[in-house]
């Protein structure tokens, strides 16, 4: 990304010393635990915690790893060094941050709740489910709006990626109350992987084509470059929640963890199934601009593919299609098969356990 000079330089140096920040805080919490428990071992420490909860050290070293393993995912507001990271990289670097790096921080914070700390730590503590929910609650209406406010596709996906990841902050609070929340938080990553992935090698295709970045240069691209706008098209449909996709199928496990959650968080509750139908329309809002230019806006003057032709390569277009195909097989799969045991058998090869 730094080899492409000038902003791309100044976000991956955003992204070094945020990153580097990140590590040290989750390091400096590790070595909390390791000083008053003597060990460094999962399973031990599960053991060797729970008396300790009330020790400060290690509820220092909770809020350490939760904030260091929390600037890794870019969850909001923390996410201040992914919108230029995500718009200045190369696009197959892009793709691989969105898709991939983030999702590994996310699955090392799960391992830390679950299998370390437990879901009673966070129960011990009164108002820490509530403040995660309300963080990630926030943070999906937030990146949305930020990401309706941009004109370049790459970094309205990036603000789009700040609202997902909110999601998964969101099924964080709430799986302490009822696994459909920890469900919930393992669909957003399989669907956002899928979805983003797809979107941000459309994205590439685009720029390599035809060098468009901008949206408002849109018109007609969808008779131009066919499957590369239909495959987007999808993986948007999957994002804004159009059944039978992975997205529906997230949201449709978040508000059934909103739903659980009543008796814990009463009105709250309801607030946030509010805000998930609410991104829904966001996120319909700012895909829509990119629809609409593609296949219902003819274009003024006639791209020039050049030598490269009309299409993206078929090397560009394989990987293309085939997430495009699984934001909407994976997303039946979810949905036809019982989800919660489904969700056991996750659970089973994580080695978690969840309390319902």
């Amino acid at each position: 990304m730094a080899s492409a000079g000038g902003r791309a330089l100044r976000a991956s140096y955003n992204y070094l010393v945020l990153g580097s920040i990140g590590i040290c805080l989750y390091l400096l919490g590790i070595g909390f635990l390791y000083s008053v428990t003597g060990s460094l071992n999962m399973g031990d420490l599960r053991i060797l915690l729970p008396p300790l909860y009330g020790n400060r050290i290690v509820q220092t070293a909770f809020i350490f790893i939760l904030i260091g393993l929390s600037i890794k995912c870019a969850f909001f507001p923390l996410h201040i060094w992914q919108p230029n990271a995500y718009t200045y990289a190369p696009s197959a670097v892009s793709v691989i941050i969105a898709a991939a790096m983030s999702k590994v921080s996310v699955y090392a914070l799960i391992r830390i709740i679950y299998s370390v700390f437990t879901l009673e730590f966070i129960r011990s503590y009164a108002g820490v489910d509530m403040a995660i929910c309300w963080m990630g609650a926030i943070g999906i209406i937030a990146g949305s709006l930020l990401a309706i406010m941009q004109h370049n596709l790459k970094r309205m996906l990036a603000y789009s990626s700040v609202s997902q990841m909110a999601y998964i902050m969101l099924g964080i609070g709430l799986s302490p109350i009822t696994a459909w929340g920890l469900l919930g938080v393992i669909a957003h990553l399989v669907n956002h992987a899928l979805t983003k992935g797809c979107l941000f090698l459309a994205a590439g295709a685009f720029i390599y084509k035809y060098d468009l970045v901008d949206i408002r240069n849109f018109e007609g691209l969808g008779k131009k470059m066919p499957y590369a706008s239909a495959a987007f098209t999808l993986a948007a449909l999957s994002m804004i929640g159009i059944p039978p996709s992975t997205g529906f199928a997230t949201k449709l496990f978040l508000i059934f963890a909103s739903l659980h959650a009543t008796d814990v968080f009463a009105s709250s509750a309801y607030l946030f199934v509010a805000v998930l139908l609410l991104s829904s329309l966001l996120n319909l809002v700012y895909f829509w601009r990119v629809i609409e230019r593609m296949y219902f806006i003819k274009g003024g003057e006639e791209m020039d593919g050049g030598e490269r032709g009309r299409e993206a390569p078929l090397s560009m277009l394989g990987p293309l299609v085939l997430l495009a195909a699984l934001c909407i097989l994976v997303g039946i799969l979810w949905l036809t098969k019982l989800p919660l045991p489904l969700l056991d058998a996750v659970l089973s090869g994580l080695r978690l356990e969840v309390f319902l």
